[in-house]
């Protein structure tokens, strides 16, 4: 029998290659799903269903503890509920509520297939917040590589109000997801040792909080009301989309470190690249839009400008962990990443 700590190249190959297509499956399904949540479901309130997205990721994180605590069929991290922890995590969680409630009110404005451009400036605001919080310089390189995305980015918006499609609204919560997703990077690493330097413990507390703080955001944007008194409110369609909604935003925290362990951080990116593109692609297939040369001209120069920074970023890793052990190595890319990545954190919950 073939040990399986060492699988032959095809069952590497068929490990990577489903690893990667549940990573598209999970993420292009993912935006797809809370576009049409978002828009086309007549209910005038994004913070409740993202309010409702976190719930289920809670309640999973929770049940798989406890099936795996207590039936061992599989091994998941224990979630204890604590109240210092949570304080401890509580200023990263503002910025996650803000980070996902950003993403989803531009994925509401905007269509999805100006979703990726709409979003493009994580990037520069993570050199810029980098050094401005951590005082962290940035290399010429990745600077020229951050002033093609702000180009692509100015271009895409010009070529989508040439269009007629241009969301002013949708830019602007744009701009402001991209800033989050930033500070969310920087304030992940530091907390992540409260919860023992565990994501999925991250993410069950950050999910945890933003229960709470989205109550009176939800109470200030008249949301109640509008679920209250929602017409399908007792639809279940509605709540099984809702509840797919959740349990993909979940399952991309997974596929996500799936993909990474089969592959590599920088095959994770250059994967994430490829499915922005693929993304775009179909959205502009099944919404049927005609767009612009430059319009697509745009979309390649931030998917370019993106892939070139990853580059220019991993090989600068790669010198400052050339000393340290692959273990350490990888964890310590593995949480640069899941900080900056696009869809693990500006699409998930």
């Amino acid at each position: 029998m073939r040990n399986r700590e060492n699988p032959t190249k095809w069952e590497s190959y068929k490990q990577v290659i489903t690893a990667v297509s549940a990573y598209w499956v999970f993420s292009i399904g993912l935006v797809f799903l809370n576009k049409y949540l978002l828009s086309n479901v007549q209910l005038d309130a994004p913070l409740f269903i993202t309010w409702y997205q976190c719930l289920v990721t809670v309640f999973l994180c929770l049940l798989l503890s406890h099936i795996s605590k207590n039936y061992g069929v599989f091994k998941f991290p224990s979630m204890p509920i604590d109240a210092k922890i949570s304080r401890e995590v509580l200023p990263l969680s503002v910025v996650f509520v803000a980070m996902i409630s950003f993403n989803n009110l531009c994925l509401k404005y905007v269509g999805v297939s100006f979703y990726y451009v709409g979003r493009s400036l994580t990037t520069v605001f993570n050199v810029v917040c980098t050094y401005l919080i951590l005082g962290q310089k940035t290399s010429g390189q990745a600077i020229a590589c951050c002033a093609l995305i702000i180009f692509g980015f100015l271009l895409g918006v010009d070529q989508e109000g040439a269009t007629g499609t241009l969301s002013y609204t949708g830019v602007i919560f744009g701009v402001l997801a991209s800033l989050s997703v930033a500070l969310n990077a920087i304030y992940t690493r530091k907390v992540l040792s409260s919860v023992g330097d565990c994501l999925w413990r991250l993410t069950m507390y950050n999910n945890l909080n933003a229960l709470v703080l989205f109550l009176p955001l939800m109470l200030f944007n008249g949301e109640f009301g509008a679920v209250f008194y929602f017409e399908k409110l007792f639809d279940t369609t509605f709540w099984i989309l809702m509840t797919f909604g959740g349990v993909f935003g979940f399952m991309m925290g997974y596929v996500t470190g799936w993909q990474i362990q089969a592959t590599s951080p920088l095959t994770h990116n250059i994967s994430g690249t490829a499915k922005a593109a693929a993304q775009t692609v179909m959205a502009v297939v099944w919404y049927s839009e005609l767009k612009t040369m430059l319009w697509w001209t745009s979309n390649f120069v931030v998917l370019f400008g993106s892939a070139m920074y990853t580059y220019v970023q991993k090989k600068v890793m790669d010198k400052k962990n050339s000393g340290a052990s692959p273990a350490s190595q990888a964890k310590s890319d593995e949480v640069k990443l899941l900080g900056r990545d696009g869809d693990a954190a500006e699409e998930a919950v």
